[in-house]
Formats: C-alpha cells, structure tokens, sequence
C-alpha cells in the first residue's frame, strides 16, 4: 500500500491508488453507465485518437445546464474548431514566453515567502502555492492580481460545489449540484465580462486585450466565447500548479529518504515533480465519446458512448511502470498522463512545471526542516475526479 495515500486516506473510492487493480484495462461500470478506462496504453491510445474519441461529450450527459458555458470551451472541442481556437492561445505558452516569466515568478516567489518570514507554521496553498500562479496568471490575462482572494473563493467554490463525476451520474441530486455549481461560477463569469467589455473600448498589452480583437475564420469571438475561455484559463490556469506543488510537498513529507534525496540533490526536484504528478494525478479523470464502434482493450464499445479515462489509474499501470506505487523522486524515463496527452495536453503545463520548480527550489532553500503536521493534517479536495491538497499547514522546523 502507498503511504501517502494511507496516511492521509486520499480518496478512499479509488481503488488503484491503493495497489488494487481493476480486472480489465477497459471494463463497463454498470453504476455509471459508461466504460471505465484503467490501462495506460489504452488511454494513451484514446487520447491521442480525436477522430474515433471525441471531446464533444455534453450531449451525452444526463443533467442539463447552460449550455452558454461551452462557447470557446476548448475541453468540449474537436479538430479543426479545437485547432483555431488553441492557436489563438499558444503564443502565450511557447518555449520562449514561457522563459521570458522566469524572473518574474523568482520575484513573486520571494515576495511570497518574505510575507510569512518569521512564523513557525503556514499553510502551502494558502501562503504560496494557491497565490503564486494566480497573480502569474492575472498577469498574463490583465485582470488585478490583486482580486485574487476573489479568485479563490469563486474557484473552490467551484470545485466544492460540483462533484466533477455528477454530470455523469445523472439524477435530482446530481442536477441540483450541477445547478448550484452553475450559479457558483456566475459571479467569476461577471467579473471577467467587466475586463473584457473594459478591453473592447481600451485595449491593452494583455491576453483578454488579443482575445478581444482576435479573430476565427474572419469573425470575432463573442463576449461569451472570451468569458469562457478567460474562465478556464484562470481556474485550470492556478488549481493545477497549486494542487502539483501541495501534492510534492506531500509525497516528500510522506517518503522521508526520498525527500533527504531531494534535498541532497537539487537536479531531482523536476523529476520530484513528475513522479507527484504521476501518483497523485491532479486530473484524474477525463470524459470522451465514441464516434464509430470500437474496440479497445479487447472491449467491444458502441458508437456515442461515453467512455471515462482514468489517468489517476493509468500513471500506476505496472505494465508501464516499474514499481507503479513507489514514490520515485528520480524516475526516469516518467512518461506520465498528469497533463493529458494529444491535442488536449494541457497548454499550460510548462508553465505550471515552472512555478512548481521555483517553488519547490525555494522553499527547500529557506526551510531545511519543512515537515507536515500530522495534528494538523492537509484537506484534500473532494471531488473524485481530482487529486491534489487544498490546505497544507506545514510546520517551520
């Protein structure tokens, strides 16, 4: 059994983070009405199939909801319309601009952790890993980072609010979850309609400003379509790094050698990081529709069916992993499903692997004896779906 996941008892309905395996790769859960995906290789392989596995799964799902929430979704997007649209996006996370953020975040870093100096206790998320890439992304985007309390009341909110498994499930529960959910977000989806209204007659040198007058096949986007994607770009763009850096800190707390190896070695904190990604998969799920009739992992599956990857159970497939419940803090090669694979892979992953070695570096360095407080030990988000802390407290030494 892993003990990190034992310690902390990390979502007990997840069988495969406990060394249990399912029977079958590929397997119908007759609860959910939909086929369930465990092995790598076949994830991999839906994953990098857009054609046969679409991400266009909405109308599948047995709750209704505004179905404004999908203008400029790229989540819910196929070629050629997911291609348009990302590209409008990409500039913004090449190799160079990416690199072109790296004093900026060592700045925030500092910042950061010169407003805790002195305490002998914080909390990860609350001090650091939540408002580090907030105020990046806010940056980037041109909204005040300074809103960012804002942020985080709407964005866990969000998360609390919605089990992501709900709009699967189907059922009066589930809808009225759905709906809170919904109404939930609205205030973010204001607020960011205000910036982009403000751009339309003042641009500037930001993100929501090239949204704004950037263009699809000759037409503007509309103020929904950029809302929308300013809202994922905003939540997805801060709960991933906030939930990398806090899951790491809690795989180092919890391997005591595998932390003092992480410290002894600072070349490991990136792969540190990648094996964190791996065992505590922040995203562990992901949806997808069958557009012909298919077979995978010797599965026969009908067209328009819903099929739910579970990358939190692919990164512990021992087909593919040597020891797939050791935490590795040097594994490599560490070809990991964390950040989606294909064209959904996650834009902003080198962004957030970034933020996370700045971090990580940085509080190894002011804080040799970092530890967990097992009195007080971290919160885990709810939602089975996800994997990651949403409170931290760490003891100074």
């Amino acid at each position: 059994m892993s003990s990190v996941v034992d310690r902390w008892d990390i979502h007990p309905g997840h069988p495969w983070l406990r060394g249990l395996r399912p029977e079958l790769p590929v397997q119908f859960d007759e609860n959910m009405g939909l086929w369930g995906v465990y092995g790598y290789q076949e994830a991999f392989d839906i994953l990098n199939d857009p054609r046969t596995f679409s991400s266009r799964t909405a109308h599948l799902a047995p709750i209704t909801y505004d179905e404004s929430l999908n203008d400029g979704d790229l989540t819910q997007m196929d070629p050629p319309d997911h291609t348009r649209y990302r590209k409008l996006l990409s500039h913004a996370f090449t190799p160079k601009a990416i690199a072109g953020l790296e004093p900026r975040i060592r700045e925030i870093t500092a910042e950061l952790l010169d407003g805790i100096a002195g305490r002998d206790r914080f909390d990860l998320v609350t001090d650091l890993a939540y408002p580090l890439p907030v105020v990046v992304i806010s940056e980037l985007l041109g909204v005040p980072s300074s809103d960012r309390d804002l942020f985080k009341k709407w964005a866990f909110r969000i998360i609390d609010d919605l089990n992501g498994m709900a709009y699967l499930t189907g059922g009066e529960d589930e809808q009225k979850e759905v709906d809170e959910a919904t109404a939930g977000i609205q205030p973010l989806l204001d607020y960011l309609l205000e910036h982009v209204l403000e751009r339309r007659k003042r641009p500037r040198e930001d993100m929501l400003s090239q949204l704004a007058s950037a263009e699809v096949d000759g037409v503007r986007l509309t103020d929904n379509e950029i809302v929308n994607i300013a809202n994922i770009l905003l939540v997805t763009g801060h709960i991933t790094t906030t939930m990398l850096l806090g899951n790491t800190m809690v795989c180092l707390d919890a391997y005591p050698d595998q932390g003092a190896r992480v410290r002894a070695d600072r070349s490991l904190v990136p792969t540190a990081i990648e094996e964190a990604l791996r065992t505590l998969t922040p995203s562990a799920a992901m949806s997808r529709r069958t557009t012909r009739d298919v077979e995978i992992g010797g599965v026969a599956i009908p067209a328009d069916k819903m099929v739910l990857v579970w990358l939190g159970a692919a990164n512990r497939d021992p087909r593919q992993f040597a020891e797939p419940d050791a935490f590795d803090a040097g594994r490599d090669p560490n070809p990991h499903l964390g950040f989606g694979r294909g064209i959904h892979f996650c834009i902003g992953a080198p962004l957030a692997r970034l933020e996370g070695r700045i971090a990580l570096n940085a509080l190894l360095d002011r804080y040799p004896g970092l530890a967990v407080d097992p009195a007080d030990p971290p919160v885990f988000f709810p939602s089975p779906d996800m994997i990651g802390v949403r409170g931290l407290p760490l003891r100074v030494g």
